[in-house]
């Protein structure tokens, strides 16, 4: 579990960082929580010097005598261990700022994408995850691979379908396939499936399916394929339900 604390001059931008930092705990199931928000830069200083806390979200301009930055040199002096990532709208101050060992260092306005990919990889240095991801746009957003139900090709767009959401990106579908794990499966020319995904596979009517009732086709071509892919017995074992009618 880890205990987050957030610090801003302007009360909707708290309101709206906890609306989206609880959005990413809850669909990334991520153990953490807000434990204080606050405005007033002594305030924070006060509750770091009385509760344990791992991270803190930090504005720069808290509208006060103290700076965010002077804020992070004072909290160091108490808690050397937490970690520190600076939303602000003054990126001037980014080289400044990991004087202060900063975890990381956000623009506002923030993304949501933007953001997740922080946390996660914030997850992943504290608790040593052995999550992959997948990178798009340019590695503006991070997808977890196992979250992956498979993913379409629409014209020029590839369509990562996850547990959460939709991903939308452009790229080759081929290239795409190639740099995927082995529970990956080319299943169509337009679907790739991830089959530790798959709940039930109606080969009579040529169709992959999800408990989220999302569907994927088989194409004739990567039948074959797949049915080696589903005599391998661990991959077998994690379907609810397989139809081979032919």
């Amino acid at each position: 579990m880890l205990n987050f604390v957030i610090c801003d001059d302007n009360p909707s931008a708290i309101d709206k960082l906890s609306k989206m930092l609880n959005s990413i705990i809850i669909s990334n199931n991520l153990k953490g929580e807000i434990l204080f928000s606050t405005s007033n830069p002594n305030e924070l200083l006060n509750f770091v010097k009385n509760n344990q806390i791992h991270v803190l979200l930090l504005d720069i301009d808290l509208k006060s005598s103290i700076s965010g930055l002077q804020l992070a040199e004072e909290i160091r002096k108490v808690d050397k261990s937490v970690y520190i990532i600076f939303i602000t709208g003054h990126f001037e101050f980014g080289m400044v700022a990991y004087k202060y060992k900063t975890f990381d260092f956000l623009q506002k306005p923030l993304t949501r994408e933007r953001f997740e990919e922080t946390i996660l990889r914030l997850y992943s240095d504290v608790f040593g995850s052995t999550d992959k991801y997948i990178r798009l746009d340019n590695d503006k957003t991070v997808i977890k691979e196992n979250s992956i139900r498979f993913i379409k090709k629409d014209g020029m767009k590839v369509i990562f379908h996850t547990d959460t959401r939709d991903y939308e990106t452009y790229g080759s579908f081929n290239k795409i396939s190639d740099m995927l794990p082995y529970n990956f499966v080319r299943c169509h020319k337009s679907y790739i499936v991830n089959i530790l995904k798959v709940t039930d596979i109606d080969f009579s009517n040529n169709l992959i399916l999800f408990t989220t009732n999302d569907k994927c086709y088989i194409g004739p071509k990567y039948k074959n394929k797949l049915m080696e892919v589903l005599n391998n017995e661990y991959f077998t074992n994690s379907l609810v339900s397989v139809d081979y009618a032919k």
